[in-house]
């Protein structure tokens, strides 16, 4: 395992490969190692691969925001002079991915938006989080939280696939309840038109925790976006689909340097 680094900002981050730099983030709860089968896309890219603020090894856990999230990374990559990477977030961390666009345009090269959101309308606030909110807490004192996520991120339900989500998504309660409350604060409605980098969209057929109508809604706000739903796997199809999503996401990555 490639050892991390950490930032003088106090970002801990992976950092391997040569290439164009393409910056992976995590999702709520989870951690940079998360991101494992995709490191073979180090033989193309440089990857930059941070804990998000209070997740993982990252020992700052005040200031927990969605726009301090993105500050801290947009930080990291000047920090390492890189003037524009490719930029892709899966769920909570594609919404980083979106404010990184709104603080700092310039920084990005292209948009990868994975099994994410943008906003939620007041009534589905609480059809999917706010319930979602109290059912964690609850599963949390019983101990078994890790095994209620997996249930609803994980199409394919077999131990080898379930052991692995486990040994990635380590939720810290409080990071965990107080990152999911900056989630329902994101309303990128007006973000998202402005959007002019190259961005591919992915969801997940069976998605039960971001459906995919969400990320359809963002394909039909950003301007020239791909929007691609992958069959048969649900919010996780990085770890479904391992073979799959990083054929999409070459593709995708190798088109821009066709383009420039």
């Amino acid at each position: 395992m490639e050892k991390a680094k950490v930032s003088k900002l106090g970002v801990p981050y992976l950092h391997l490969g040569e290439g164009e730099p393409l910056v992976l983030i995590h999702g709520l709860g989870e951690v940079k190692e998360g991101w494992q089968n995709q490191f073979e896309l180090a033989d193309q890219f440089e990857l930059i691969i941070p804990d998000l603020r209070g997740h993982g090894e990252c020992l700052k856990t005040d200031g927990i925001s969605i726009q301090n999230f993105a500050s801290d990374l947009i930080g990291l990559l000047k920090e390492l002079k890189i003037e524009s990477a490719h930029i892709l977030g899966l769920s909570m961390g594609g919404a980083v991915a979106q404010e990184i666009f709104r603080q700092a345009p310039d920084l990005c090269r292209s948009l990868m938006l994975v099994s994410t959101f943008h906003f939620f309308p007041k009534k589905l606030k609480g059809l999917f989080f706010k319930n979602r909110k109290a059912k964690f807490e609850a599963v949390t004192s019983a101990g078994n939280e890790a095994e209620f996520i997996a249930r609803m991120a994980l199409y394919s339900w077999n131990k080898d696939m379930v052991e692995t989500f486990y040994h990635y998504f380590r939720p810290k309660n409080q990071i965990f309840l107080e990152s999911l409350k900056m989630c329902l604060e994101v309303n990128n409605r007006t973000l998202l038109p402005k959007i002019n980098v190259p961005t591919l969209i992915i969801g997940g057929q069976y998605d039960s925790v971001l459906p995919v109508w969400i990320q359809a809604c963002m394909h039909k706000l950003i301007p020239q976006s791909e929007f691609i739903i992958m069959r048969n796997t649900g919010h996780l199809a990085k770890l479904e689909a391992k073979d799959r999503f990083n054929h999409l996401l070459r593709r995708f990555l190798n088109q821009q340097k066709t383009a420039v």
